[in-house]
């Protein structure tokens, strides 16, 4: 399966990226029950190795880890100017660990150069905001990152996690190039008004969540337990009743990822870039072998009656879906 590597153009950036985005959230071990920083680092040349060139990354993945990470796998591979490197600004935490939003032009400020550092480069490629900030108005947030970009310190301007009438706000007071929901197999929320809006007002969309916090690899069964502090503890998806209509749902969907010689990750991998208004999917890892796999996402498609074949066995298995709306950082 060495299909070549997809790539798309999106607004702000001079290159071209791969439809496949290395994310690293679990890499930062904030969430994820830890993480080991060598694997992190390989895993991260490996993907360039494979032609995977874009790196998402944010200051809270780990508290600066993961930026760190990333910031020394680029001292490793050397080549600058072939990775896209996007990062998040606008959340905070205390030494408790406590996470709050906050977009305030200072803090902004603040978070920019401290990526800069923690990432060792002198420009951010995408530049986007976490989480919306109803403390501060979307239109000085916005303003504070088109001077940024003015100023030479980020490239794009993205948002993630924003509403269409937040993005709508956003786009009154500057440039709008990419937006991050969350989008995948099993959280379809985007498909009513983000994907539809971003593709009206030429807005690329970098989709996180790919595999549903690892449901979608099949890896899981009915008596997986998740240790303290991690993230899937607080997902309903993975509790109780529910987590069992999910698992039948895998369970239903892996044939027909079979009957293409591929894993189910790779299925839903390949299904999300196929959905109108998806230019970019992003897949966390924290391992070289998690990145392998992405091999098998290229060269190949759904076709319509797979789809639907999909379709169905979802609407069977989940009576009610729930998305990730658990994942939300307070508010103020």
């Amino acid at each position: 399966m060495s299909a070549e590597v997809e790539r798309i153009r999106i607004p702000g950036l001079d290159r071209e990226i791969s439809r496949i985005g290395l994310g690293t959230w679990a890499m930062g071990g904030w969430m994820w029950g830890g993480s080991d920083e060598a694997d992190a680092v390989a895993s991260v040349e490996r993907a360039f190795e494979m032609g995977i060139n874009l790196v998402d990354t944010a200051p809270v993945y780990g508290f600066g880890r993961a930026e760190e990470i990333v910031g020394h796998a680029l001292r490793r591979i050397g080549h600058r100017q072939e990775l896209v490197i996007a990062t998040k600004v606008g959340l905070e935490w205390n030494a408790r660990g406590e996470i709050r939003r906050n977009s305030r032009p200072e803090r902004i400020r603040q978070e920019v150069e401290e990526s800069l550092r923690r990432l060792g480069v002198d420009v951010i490629d995408l530049y986007q905001v976490h989480w919306p900030d109803p403390s501060t108005p979307v239109e000085s947030t916005a303003e504070t990152l088109l001077r940024l970009r003015e100023e030479g310190k980020i490239r794009a301007i993205g948002v993630s996690n924003y509403s269409v009438a937040q993005m709508e706000r956003w786009r009154q007071a500057a440039p709008l190039h990419t937006a991050q929901p969350p989008y995948n197999l099993f959280e379809r929320e985007a498909e009513r008004e983000i994907l539809p809006y971003c593709r009206e007002h030429g807005v690329a969309t970098l989709t996180y969540g790919v595999l549903a916090r690892g449901l979608l690899t099949g890896k899981f069964t009915a008596g997986t337990t998740f240790p303290e502090g991690d993230l899937r503890r607080q997902d309903p998806k993975f509790q109780g009743e529910r987590f069992r209509h999910y698992l039948e749902a895998v369970d239903r969907l892996r044939p027909l990822a079979e009957r293409h010689g591929r894993s189910l990750a790779q299925l839903a991998a390949r299904w999300a870039l196929q959905q109108p208004g998806v230019q970019v999917s992003l897949w966390g890892v924290r391992r070289p072998a998690q990145v392998e796999e992405v091999a098998g996402v290229w060269g190949w498609s759904l076709d319509a009656g797979e789809l639907a074949e999909i379709e169905r066995i979802l609407a069977e298995s989940i009576p009610e879906p729930v998305g990730p709306e658990f994942m939300a950082p307070p508010e103020a």
